[in-house]
Parts: structure tokens; C-alpha cells; sequence
């Protein structure tokens, strides 16, 4: 019998606000989809910015392209949606960001570049992390993909996006999840023979000299006291 998903709480983020007003500008995502039937090169840039939302900046190489899927996409025989889960499903993606992170750290990779948002709290992670250790990583993939909150916002056709990167009163955005987002969590750093500070002597702080004590100052004489409050 699998573990079903365990409840967690909601919290306010911006795509749950709702907008007043709506003015475009350069940090206003815009959408790719294929509902209007794209010519060769708008379903070039419909393919690139795929790979740009599920992988991050530094991972676009030619190692992460995935022929069979962009020719199955070009000729209609898989819908959008079935493009981002192979994306996510490869083993370009599983190498890159499962294999080097734990389960929790992975959960919150997947729903920003699925679901478009932060995750809700740890509890969300935790019930997601469950899943990908109970019923495996597939399982856990298909319960974003199919998800009424993934139809909802994306549907068959629509390439994900970071939602509400802004909301009204103010003038910027937040930074995009493949770009803010390391692709190593510090759990993994030291396997990737990241330098880590490893100190086990005493740490000296430093007093410029003007801020040293003067004879008779009463702080010169604060540890005295303190040992013969002990005595006392």
C-alpha cells in the first residue's frame, strides 16, 4: 500500500495574490506555448526556453539536449507537458540534480521549475520527499505533472514559467529560480571537492588600538572580578 501525500499548509506567495492591475514590462514572464500552431523557428524558442526552466543557466550544454524528445515534440506526437517530464525524467536532469542533492533539496528544485513557485514550507517538502522515497522518483514527477494546480496554470501546451515575479506597487521582480538556485546544496559541496574552512585553533578578533583599554579602566579589571564572584 503507498503513503499517500501528507497534508501540509498553504502560505501567501505572490502568485496566490491577486492582481488589481497588470502592466507589461521586461520582468513580466512571457509564454511559450504551441496552442497557435508555431512556425519551425517559434518552436525553437518554444524547445530552448524548456530547457531553459528546467535546467539551470550553467547546465545548458550540449550534453543536456534531448533529440528524441524535440523531434517528437516538432512533429506533434507529445504535447508540451510530455516534453517537460522527459526533461525532468533524463538522465542528464537526474545526473545533474538528483544524484547530488537529497530528497528535500530536490523537492524544492522541482517545484519551482514545475510548478513556478516556491515551495509553500518544509512540511510540503517533507510530504513530497516521502513520496520520492516510497514509491520513487517517477511517481513523485507525474503528482506535479498531473496536479490540478499544473493544469490550471500551464495545461497540455504551455511551457512552465516563475508566476508573479512581481506583483503591483512594486518595481521589481525576484530573481529567477535558475538563476538564484545553486544547483548543490551544502550537504553535497565537499563531495565536489569544494574548499571548506576547517579551523580548530583559537579565533582572535582584532581591536584597532584606540579602542584598547587605557590603565584604569575598569574593564581591565572585569575578569578579576568575575573570579571572585565565584570565590565569594
Amino acid at each position: 500500500m503507498s503513503i499517500p501525500v501528507l497534508n501540509y499548509s498553504l502560505s501567501t506567495q505572490n502568485q496566490r495574490v491577486y492582481s488589481f492591475e497588470y502592466l507589461p514590462n521586461e520582468e513580466q514572464p512571457k509564454c511559450y506555448t504551441t496552442d497557435n500552431l508555431p512556425a519551425a523557428i517559434e518552436m525553437d524558442q518554444i524547445i530552448w526556453a524548456a530547457y531553459r526552466q528546467i535546467f539551470s543557466e550553467h547546465q545548458l550544454l550540449s550534453s543536456t539536449r534531448q533529440p528524441f524528445l524535440e523531434s517528437q515534440l516538432r512533429f506533434n506526437q507529445i504535447t508540451v507537458k510530455d516534453f517537460i517530464k522527459g526533461l525532468i525524467l533524463s538522465d542528464a536532469f537526474r545526473y545533474l540534480n538528483y544524484d547530488v542533492n537529497n530528497n528535500y533539496r530536490f523537492v524544492e528544485m522541482c517545484i519551482q521549475r514545475i510548478l513556478g513557485r516556491e515551495i509553500y514550507n518544509h512540511r510540503e517538502k517533507l510530504a513530497f520527499a516521502v513520496i520520492i522515497g516510497s514509491q520513487g522518483l517517477e511517481a513523485f514527477i507525474d503528482l506535479l505533472i498531473n496536479s490540478e494546480e499544473y493544469e490550471d496554470n500551464f495545461g497540455d501546451n504551455m511551457i512552465p514559467y516563475q508566476r508573479r515575479r512581481i506583483i503591483a506597487q512594486r518595481s521589481k521582480g525576484e530573481i529567477p529560480f535558475n538563476l538564484k538556485t545553486p544547483r548543490l546544496g551544502k550537504d553535497f559541496l565537499y563531495k565536489q571537492g569544494m574548499p571548506q574552512l576547517l579551523w580548530a585553533g583559537p579565533v582572535h578578533r582584532f581591536r584597532p588600538q584606540e579602542q584598547s583599554p587605557k590603565a584604569g579602566d575598569p574593564a581591565l579589571f572585569l575578569s578579576m572580578v568575575q573570579d571572585l564572584d565565584g570565590v565569594l
